[in-house]
C-alpha cells in the first residue's frame, strides 16, 4: 500500500494525549500541554491518561478505550502518546482500523509505542511520529526538535537527518545508499511483533533503537529478526542511539548489532538521532525515504 498521511494541522487544531503504555509523570505532561497551547492548540487527555493498573496507565480495557476514542473523535486532529514503558503491545491488535482508514490521525510516541506504529502500518499504511514532545532540563521544549515536529504536523517536504560521529552506533555505518519506506522502532519491541503486528519490510529501511539493552536480549532479539525472516529483502538499516549509563557497555552492544548486520550486504547509517538518548529528534515513519551511507544522511519525506 501507498503510504496513509495525515491531513496537516492548522492553529486551533486539538490534540489529545492519551496513555497506551505506562503511567506518565503527571506534571510533565501538564506542562507539555501547556506548551502545546501556547503555540495555538487545544488540547485535551484521554479519560485513563493518568490511571494505574499495575505498569499500565489503567487496564487494557480502558488504555484502548482512549486510544479508540480519540482516533474515532473528529476534533481531534493529532494523537500524542504520554509515554512509552510496557503494554501498547497487548492493545494494539484491537485498534480501530476501520476509524484510521476514515480519518487518519498522526500518531506521536517511541519506545513502546512503536508496537502501535507497526500494527498501524501493517493494517493501514499509516506514516507516524517516531519520537515525543521532548523538554530540557529547565523545562523548556527543545527549539530543534519542536521545529521539527511542528514541520511535520502542519506543512509538507522532506527531513535531512545527519548522522552524530559521538553516537556509539555511528561504527556501523557502512557505504551505499537505500531506498525505501522508513521502517521501525525501539529494537525490543519490534522483536514482539513478529508473526503477527509487523508490516512487510521487504524493499524497507529498517529504523531500529534501543535503551537500556542487555546483552544477551540483544542477541536474541536480532537472531529472532533474522532468522525469522520478517527482514529478507530489507534495502538498508538505520541505527538510532543505543541508551546504556556506560558507553563502553553501549559499545560492547554494538559489537553484537554489528556481528548480525555486517553479513546482510546492505547499507548501513549509524549515529542517527532517534531514541532515548540526549538530543533525540522525532522522524516520520512508515514514508519514503533516502539513506545515504556515504554521505551520512538520511532524508524522509512527509
Amino acid at each position: 500500500m501507498e503510504p496513509l498521511f495525515p491531513a496537516k494541522l492548522k492553529p486551533g487544531d486539538r490534540i489529545r494525549f492519551v496513555s497506551p503504555a505506562s503511567t506518565p509523570e503527571k506534571s510533565v505532561i501538564l506542562k507539555r500541554a501547556d506548551d502545546l497551547r501556547s503555540l495555538g492548540f487545544e488540547v485535551d487527555f484521554g479519560m485513563h491518561a493518568f490511571c494505574e493498573s499495575g505498569f499500565y496507565a489503567g487496564t487494557h480495557d480502558e488504555r484502548l478505550a482512549d486510544l479508540n476514542d480519540a482516533l474515532g473523535d473528529p476534533d481531534v486532529r493529532a494523537i500524542f502518546a504520554t509515554r512509552g514503558g510496557r503494554g501498547s503491545y497487548r492493545i494494539a491488535d484491537r485498534v480501530d482500523f476501520s476509524a484510521v482508514l476514515r480519518d487518519p490521525k498522526f500518531l506521536l510516541g517511541f519506545s513502546d509505542i512503536s508496537a502501535l506504529h507497526m500494527v498501524l502500518m501493517q493494517r493501514c499504511a499509516l506514516v507516524g511520529l517516531h519520537g515525543a514532545l521532548y523538554g530540557e532540563s529547565n523545562g523548556a521544549l527543545e527549539r530543534e526538535n519542536l521545529d521539527i515536529l511542528l514541520n511535520i504536523l502542519m506543512k509538507t517536504g522532506e527531513l535531512s537527518f545527519k548522522a552524530r560521529q559521538d553516537e556509539v552506533s555511528s561504527r556501523l555505518t557502512t557505504s551505499g545508499i537505500a531506498r525505501g519506506v522508513l521502517v521501525g522502532g525501539n529494537l525490543e519491541t519490534l522483536s514482539t511483533m513478529i508473526g503477527w503486528g509487523l508490516p512487510d519490510l521487504n524493499g524497507a529501511i529498517l529504523l531500529i533503537e534501543a535503551v537500556d539493552c542487555m546483552p544477551g536480549l540483544t542477541d536474541r532479539v536480532l537472531t529472532l529478526l533474522i532468522k525469522s525472516g520478517c527482514i529478507n529483502g530489507i534495502a538498508g538499516i538505520a541505527v538510532g542511539q543505543f541508551t546504556l549509563r556506560k558507553r563502553e557497555k553501549a559499545e560492547a552492544i554494538i559489537d553484537i548489532v554489528g556481528d548480525h548486520v555486517s553479513g546482510l550486504g546492505i547499507p548501513v547509517l549509524g549515529g542517527l538521532p532517534f531514541g532515548h538518548g540526549s538530543g533525540a529528534l522525532t522522524t516520520p515513519i512508515g514514508s519514503r525515504a533516502i539513506l545515504d551511507a556515504d554521505a551520512g544522511t538520511l532524508a524522509v519525506s512527509y
